[in-house]
């Protein structure tokens, strides 16, 4: 019979009454290392990001740090920023072959394996703030969708991850989005490239990594990507001299609130045991909160810094999101149609924009379109 140490009892039990505490109480406890400074004697998981700098990249590491001291060394997060083991396009396949054990990647990436995957992050005039899409996921169903979709591609969709807007940089000023036709832009892909094209720009899909040298080669004359504090890090100010948004309040007409997520491939999902699955899930929506908050802060001293480095702000206005979303509900269509599962995901959502609780969409709006469930 095998005697279990005090340290062993203290461990589960703190595992146990930690990830039962439920909400902000369970991040705050979880945030206190139950030891002095442990060290990592069971797995250890290397960990991806998308972010391939900045702010972003330094809270995902410092959050990574924190992992082995708050589960006493059971499990330690080994991180690694963008490309610095696969590239971005490669995270899936490599936690799926255990290159990697998990990831935390812009969740719109799946799309080329996932289709519904694309309604799992935010989309043109879609969802538009952090907390509709917490009541999407925790509210409305969406992590179980999530979690069977992934299941079946052999990886773990532990939860989201917030990290707020996309905006756009460009060489040249967009006071419209008749200002976007015929520029070389920069976009994730799928529904996004759609929509722009939708008003005439000529786009064409990057990693993060890469916007910095095609924007200095004029390669691209414009393109999208995360927030201000980031894509101040990453050097955009240098190469372009302003930035697009939509109207005040609304700070992105097509990626409104960008979502990361934590993904683990299955086996090592598998070899936790449940009070550290309960511990991993937990500890992902603290993440959350704690990524999304430190990004923001960051990103109001960014924008002093991109005026001081003579960038101009530009806003599109409200006619320019009437417009837009013209061009987008049927594309919204298109995608949900692709197969059952995107029509099942979409149609959560739609109900939800089309409530009192939002009122984005209306019937009129969506008059002739049709979701094939």
């Amino acid at each position: 019979m095998k005697l279990q140490t005090t340290r062993d009892v203290s461990r589960r039990s703190f595992l146990k009454t930690g990830a039962l505490a439920g909400g902000v109480t369970v991040a705050g406890a979880l945030a206190a290392p139950h030891v002095a400074s442990a060290q990592a004697n069971g797995a250890t998981w290397k960990i991806q990001t998308s972010w391939p700098g900045g702010v972003g990249l330094q809270v995902f590491k410092d959050w990574a740090g924190t992992i082995v001291e708050k589960t006493g060394g059971e499990l330690a997060f080994e991180p690694f920023g963008a490309n610095d083991v696969v590239g971005d396009f490669q995270l899936y396949d490599a936690v799926k072959n255990g290159v990697l054990q998990a990831v935390n990647p812009f969740t719109i990436y799946a799309q080329g394996i996932i289709p519904a995957a694309v309604f799992l992050s935010s989309y043109p005039l879609g969802l538009r703030n952090p907390h509709e899409y917490d009541v999407f996921y925790y509210g409305l169903g969406g992590l179980e969708m999530a979690r069977d979709l992934y299941a079946r591609q052999g990886m773990y969709f532990v939860g989201p991850v917030h990290h707020g807007p996309n905006i756009i940089h460009s060489k040249v000023p967009i006071r419209s989005i008749d200002d976007f036709r015929g520029r070389k832009m920069r976009v994730p892909g799928g529904m996004v490239a759609e929509v722009f094209q939708g008003i005439g720009a000529k786009t064409t899909v990057l990693p993060g990594s890469e916007i910095f040298p095609a924007l200095e080669k004029g390669t691209i004359d414009v393109a999208d990507y995360v927030g201000p504090a980031v894509n101040y890090a990453l050097g955009f100010s240098q190469v372009t001299d302003y930035i697009s948004m939509g109207p005040p309040g609304f700070m992105s007409l097509y990626q409104p609130v960008d979502i990361m997520d934590i993904t683990v491939g299955m086996d090592a999902w598998n070899a936790l045991s449940p009070e550290m699955k309960q511990f991993i899930e937990m500890e992902t929506k603290s993440y959350s909160i704690e990524h999304h908050a430190k990004i923001q802060k960051a990103d109001q001293e960014a924008w002093a810094k991109f005026e001081a480095d003579g960038t101009e702000v530009t806003r599109l206005t409200q006619d320019d999101v009437e417009l837009m979303t013209e061009v987008a509900v049927p594309i919204w269509f298109k995608y949900a149609n692709k197969d059952k599962d995107a029509a099942r995901v979409f149609k959560a959502q739609l109900d939800y924009m089309m409530s009192g609780s939002l009122g984005y969409v209306t019937p009129d709006l969506i008059e002739g379109q049709n979701l094939d469930l």
